[in-house]
């Protein structure tokens, strides 16, 4: 550096150092990666994408990451802290995936898949029978359309939402025949364009309560005030 700085004609102290991008292997220091991903107001949405697939096995679509991302980010913001795995996970549940019954955890949204019965017929559309809980009432309700998805959008038309799916993406969460599947679906409710997250051994009944979260997650954000803003989810 003494050469350099004297070849140019300035103080060693005034010499920039450029310094390469070295990728290591954080195991190589006797780390993991999760050791090394901080998540704070200032993260991008890679990090906690890869935290929550690596904790949790969940692969969220491009647009889903982006609109988690600010939610994370809220909360960081808020408290002026870093968040680790597990609390990126409390976060994804709490925006997400409502309460179950018996969990101990306090259930938001109105609405609540408790059952469903198909039928179908080669010569007419397919009938949905769903039992919800409605605001703590349960209610049963007969949708029909072109496939269990479009005969549930019935049902949510009949209890008073008008809902689009835009877009659809699902995945088994382990190997196996008795694994669990997730579901991940945009919907447009309202004005709003927002996603919806399932899970559950069905991939249907997972499809289904990811349209829920959406409806779900569109009411408690006019109860809240804020709405999403379409420019922030990737279109």
């Amino acid at each position: 550096m003494a050469a350099r700085a004297e070849a140019q004609g300035v103080a060693v102290d005034d010499i920039v150092w450029g310094v390469p991008y070295l990728p290591i292997d954080p195991k190589d220091v006797g780390r993991s990666y999760e050791a090394v991903i901080r998540v704070n107001s200032q993260s991008g949405k890679g990090g906690i994408s890869y935290l929550l697939k690596s904790e949790r096995n969940l692969d969220l679509p491009r647009r889903l990451q982006i609109e988690f991302s600010r939610a994370v980010q809220e909360h960081t913001d808020a408290r002026g802290i870093e968040v680790n795995a597990e609390d990126i996970w409390r976060i994804f549940s709490d925006e997400y995936l409502p309460a179950e019954p018996g969990s101990g955890l306090e259930p938001w949204g109105r609405l609540r898949l408790v059952s469903t019965r198909a039928s179908s017929s080669e010569d007419g559309p397919d009938t949905l029978e769903v039992e919800l809980e409605d605001a703590g009432q349960l209610r049963t309700v007969t949708g029909t359309g072109n496939g269990p998805v479009d005969a549930f959008l019935d049902v949510l038309r009949q209890v008073g939402h008008d809902v689009l799916v835009l877009d659809y993406a699902e995945h088994a969460l382990s190997a196996g025949s008795d694994a669990a599947a997730a579901a991940y679906v945009e919907c447009s409710v309202g004005d709003d364009v927002l996603w919806g997250v399932g899970i559950d051994p069905s991939i249907t009944t997972a499809s289904l309560k990811a349209i829920i979260s959406a409806v779900n997650r569109y009411e408690r954000a006019q109860v809240e005030g804020r709405a999403a803003d379409p420019a922030t989810v990737g279109r």
